[in-house]
């Protein structure tokens, strides 16, 4: 079921990642959220922040929303190449932009220079 009926939700499980974006590879090196095939869930983003740990430098993050779990398929942009100032956070996505991540999709991010941008996720599992 690639779009489960949240009419009559039996259960909400929230969760939150964090980690440091730790390679720049192309074109995504790191999932933040991966909803995989067959889960019977849909995912509500309820916030994506990325923080710049650098003292001094600005950095960019981008965030790519993917056709197929596992950062495969077509991509579109969430956020592309935002600048997060040196010291400082930014939110990318909140709850009064909250978005579904369907079955067998997932979310992408990279950072122009590894290891100086974490990113937070949170997001609702819904079934």
């Amino acid at each position: 079921m690639a779009n489960p009926n949240i009419v009559n939700v039996t259960d909400i499980r929230g969760n939150t990642s964090s980690f440091l974006i730790s390679s720049n590879a192309s074109p995504f090196a790191t999932a933040l959220v991966n909803n995989p095939a067959g889960s019977n869930k849909v995912y509500k983003i309820n916030t994506i922040i990325a923080a710049n740990r650098h003292g001094t430098n600005n950095y960019e993050i981008s965030v790519l929303l993917f056709s197929a779990n596992n950062l495969t398929g077509t991509n579109t942009e969430i956020a592309s190449t935002i600048t997060v100032p040196a010291d400082a956070s930014i939110v990318i996505v909140d709850k009064n932009s909250s978005i579904y991540l369907l079955e067998d999709k997932s979310i992408g991010v990279s950072s122009s220079t590894a290891n100086v941008i974490a990113v937070t996720a949170s997001w609702e599992e819904i079934s």
